[in-house]
């Protein structure tokens, strides 16, 4: 069978079946979470959201919020470790292994969830589901892998731009048509068989990245080694990665990674909230009308994926992750005061162009290192992503179960004040940039 170097099929049903699974899970605790509590059943397939009956009574969010914060930390450690190692592994075993293994573990938890929703099990087996996605790599891992292999495939600079910016739209759109089909699925065939076509979609995508995806890293010949040794190289590209680096070189790296993290801690964790904020009074939104939401924020990685191609042609990187910082700002501002449906849908306006600086970012990252730095750098940007998204859910999400009572847009609020430091960061990276052009200038001269 001929093999091909196309990563972006494998990438776009992977993220379909993550943002089916995502916005499910959420519900399907809040569902049980809601005939816990209200001790009264819980019907899909209606149309008004149970909020609506019981408007006072809020504590069925918190403790969804709660929920999902533990379960989100509980495989956080594993997904790190799994992550870091696998990728930066990446530049001398191969790409592909960082593919499988997270697909195996996403299909492992998907199966384990059509168990759970057939037999109710009790919720606190949500944990194992965690720790089987964390073992396995989760999406950190399978990105880092994916983003590896594209920058390899990639012989220019701006291919590599435009290259990872569709991989972030195909990310962005399928989210957004994953979280619009959720809804309709859910009402028409329940959780159980939604969980079971998940893991298909898995299956095939195991299919298709073991037989018909090439490898980009060629190995001349395998390579036994411990687990010690395999462990030491790692840290040892990773720590390479900066000690060889020169002056100007570390600092640009350690900057542009500070300013990934701290725009990625705003964003992550004030989009986390968005499917707990509709569900909750004064929105009080079912299954569909998130659906809806979800379509609605497809838009936003589109018109993100035409900014960077248009304006890149005409602005400087740096100056492209100001729009997008500013763009997410306006969304969360305007989410805070949200309390209509269409208040709530106009929001995507303001943010579309917020995820700008995600791809940016990333092809900045990968133009500052060598080919064969490649690896270790994806591996520091995944490890930086999970943990930076654990740490933003778990923070954002008790921060939102204390404030629901009196003002359930305060996090919406909080996020866009994060995004002070990012930019702060962003100037200190363009006045660097400066100094050393001026510093090259005269030493030229």
């Amino acid at each position: 069978m001929k093999k091909t170097l196309l990563v972006e099929p494998a990438i776009f049903l992977y993220v379909f079946a993550y943002s089916l699974t995502s916005p499910l899970k959420q519900q399907y605790v809040y569902k049980r979470i809601w005939e816990e509590t209200t001790n009264s059943t819980f019907i899909v397939q209606d149309n008004i959201s149970h909020c609506e009956l019981n408007q006072s009574n809020p504590i069925y969010v918190k403790k969804a919020s709660l929920f999902a914060m533990k379960t989100d930390l509980c495989g956080a450690i594993f997904s790190i470790l799994v992550a870091f190692v696998l990728v930066a592994n990446g530049d001398r075993y191969g790409r592909k292994i960082s593919l499988v293994l997270p697909l195996v573990g996403s299909l492992t938890s998907s199966i384990f969830l059509f168990v759970m929703s057939d037999l109710s099990l009790p919720l606190y087996l949500f944990f194992v589901f965690s720790l089987v996605a964390g073992l396995f790599g989760d999406l950190a891992t399978f990105l880092g892998g994916a983003f590896s292999f594209v920058v390899d495939c990639c012989e220019t600079q701006k291919n590599k731009t435009i290259r990872i910016a569709v991989v972030d739209l195909i990310f962005g759109f399928t989210s957004g048509l994953g979280g619009l089909i959720s809804g309709y699925i859910l009402k028409e065939i329940d959780f159980m068989w939604t969980f079971a076509m998940i893991s298909l979609f898995h299956m095939v995508n195991i299919f298709y990245v073991i037989f018909c995806l090439d490898e980009t890293v060629k190995v001349s010949a395998i390579q036994t080694q411990s687990w010690r040794e395999g462990l030491k190289d790692t840290l040892s590209g990773v720590y390479m990665l900066f000690k060889s680096s020169s002056f100007k070189k570390r600092i640009l790296i350690i900057l542009l990674l500070c300013i990934f993290m701290t725009y990625l801690f705003t964003v992550f964790g004030g989009l986390s909230l968005y499917v707990l904020y509709e569900l909750n009074a004064p929105l009080c939104w079912n299954a569909i009308y998130i659906g809806y939401g979800s379509a609605v924020s497809t838009s936003v990685s589109v018109t993100g994926f035409l900014g960077i191609v248009f304006l890149s042609q005409y602005l400087r990187d740096s100056y492209l992750v100001f729009i997008g910082i500013f763009s997410y700002m306006g969304g969360s501002i305007m989410a805070a005061f949200a309390n209509t449906t269409l208040l709530m849908m106009l929001v995507r306006i303001p943010s579309m162009l917020l995820f700008i600086p995600i791809p940016i970012i990333r092809a900045m990252l990968s133009k500052t290192v060598l080919p064969n730095e490649q690896g270790a750098l994806f591996a520091c940007i995944a490890c930086l992503e999970i943990v930076t998204g654990t740490i933003s859910a778990a923070v954002f999400n008790t921060i939102y179960a204390m404030t629901i009572a009196w003002f359930p847009g305060f996090s919406f609020l909080l996020s866009a004040g994060f995004c002070i430091l990012p930019l702060k960061k962003d100037l200190w990276e363009e006045f660097l940039h400066d100094i050393i052009e001026a510093h090259q200038a005269r030493k030229e001269g």
